[in-house]
């Protein structure tokens, strides 16, 4: 097993990444989440991995996904057990329908490499729906910025910095 290891921010300016810089920005408590990534994961995904090396419950980690509604992206936050029900995440965004955006554009407008995706600290300001799953938890895991480094957050807290909605989108 890789190192693993759960920290409270240091100090402000301790950022390492865009999300957690936004985060101290906007003086919101965070816990960081690290361990050693491994592509012997990549068939179960990342988040299953963040779950496995951190011994924490696979429902509270949230996989951070981008979609396309034709007219413009749109963030969908789901626990990484799930699926992002597209169907659902077009209703919630207002939306007719909605497609997966294609991972090089995601890459390119959050500014984050696949697997490392955080909803914190993007390139581009996105329209993002957080599922409801998240609001039985004090505490929820998502992407840091990189894969193997992730931040704990109050999921209403998370809502509130980036003026989110919520709502069921994540199917099983």
């Amino acid at each position: 097993m890789g190192r693993t290891s759960k920290r409270s921010k240091q100090r402000k300016g301790s950022a390492s990444t865009p999300a957690t810089a936004a985060l101290e920005r906007a003086e919101i408590p965070f816990h960081i989440y690290e361990y050693e990534h491994s592509a012997d994961h990549m068939d179960a995904g990342y988040g299953v991995e963040a779950a496995e090396k951190l011994g924490l419950d696979p429902r509270q980690i949230f996989k951070t996904l981008m979609a396309d509604t034709g007219s413009e992206r749109i963030i969908g936050i789901v626990p990484v057990t799930g699926h992002l029900d597209l169907k659902a995440l077009a209703a919630a965004a207002g939306a007719k329908k909605a497609t997966m955006a294609d991972p090089k554009v995601a890459q390119r407008e959050s500014g984050y490499v696949l697997g490392g995706i955080s909803p914190l600290g993007q390139r581009n300001d996105h329209l993002t729906v957080l599922d409801d799953s998240a609001l039985q938890f004090d505490e929820i895991l998502v992407s840091g910025g990189k894969r193997g480094f992730d931040i704990g957050i109050d999921p209403h807290d998370l809502l509130d910095l980036l003026h989110a909605s919520h709502a069921e989108i994540a199917s099983w």
